[in-house]
């Protein structure tokens, strides 16, 4: 009997696909990490959703950046594991199906997906800021130079640099660099961004231009977003979730008007009491 080859989406088909959409895309399943004796993360359980913007607060060492350099594979967990979207980040599955300490070619086309703006932009200082923006798409992605080009160029206009194209990082205001930095990680096409204290190495009157930029690409992107940060007003208005960490675990979580508004941890009210 015949059968027609023709794939027809089913209630079933449609059910996988929300499915798909609900699973975390980053997850941390009881993620330790030691620096020695020294525990930054302890057993650190917490997952976020496709498209949702997540930020990270609390007190200096207690483990923000961290979890974010795990992400990029900066450092490797102590124990534990990351998932991204379902797939093991920090382990790769062995042909027994256990899981085992990731190796390079594993963790290359899962970064890939994973962009990182960081506080001290970490800009090629001997680049200029096109060739900064193109070299990892042409690189990595395998692009053909004058299509990253292109992009490179759109990302500029964007981030109010159009005209600095061809200047060196070194001619730059800090804030200029920091939108360099932006539109480089959004040229490597991620789905999940990285935000790393990205105002913190800015004179003041810097900050607020930076921020508003990220604003705008927060409510224009589909982007995952992940941040730590001290500027509370910047996670109130970018938050869908705000997690409260302190000594390496989240001790409170919520949505940012609950948890500015009516922070239920004494670590949390401690907190907030010291910054806002």
């Amino acid at each position: 009997m015949a059968t027609d080859a023709t794939h027809h989406p089913t209630a079933r088909d449609d059910d996988a696909d929300a499915a798909s959409r609900r699973q975390p895309i980053v997850r941390f399943e009881r993620v330790v990490k030691r620096y020695g004796r020294h525990t930054v993360l302890d057993e650190l359980d917490f997952s976020v959703e496709r498209g949702r913007h997540i930020t990270l607060i609390g007190p200096s060492g207690s483990g923000k950046t961290t979890i974010l350099r795990l992400l990029m594979t900066l450092e490797r967990v102590s124990d534990g594991v990351i998932w991204v979207d379902g797939e093991p980040l920090s382990h790769r599955r062995a042909a027994d199906g256990s899981l085992r300490p990731a190796d390079e070619k594993h963790l290359r086309p899962i970064r890939r997906r994973i962009g990182m703006v960081f506080q001290h932009f970490n800009l090629f200082p001997h680049m200029n800021v096109l060739r900064n923006i193109t070299e990892a798409p042409v690189r990595t992605l395998g692009q053909r130079r004058e299509q990253a080009e292109e992009r490179a160029r759109e990302l500029l206009d964007m981030v109010g640099l159009a005209d600095k194209a061809l200047a060196h990082p070194t001619r730059l205001s800090g804030g200029q660099q920091q939108r360099v930095a932006i539109a480089r990680a959004l040229a490597m096409e991620p789905e999940i961004l990285l935000l790393d204290e990205v105002t913190s190495a800015l004179d003041p009157e810097l900050v607020s231009g930076v921020l508003d930029l990220l604003r705008e690409i927060a409510a224009t992107t589909d982007l995952t977003l992940l941040c730590v940060t001290h500027e509370m007003g910047f996670a109130r208005d970018i938050s869908d979730e705000v997690l409260m960490f302190d000594a390496g675990r989240v001790v409170e979580s919520g949505s940012p008007e609950q948890l500015f508004g009516e922070p239920r941890h004494r670590r949390t009210q401690e907190f907030l009491g010291a910054v806002l």
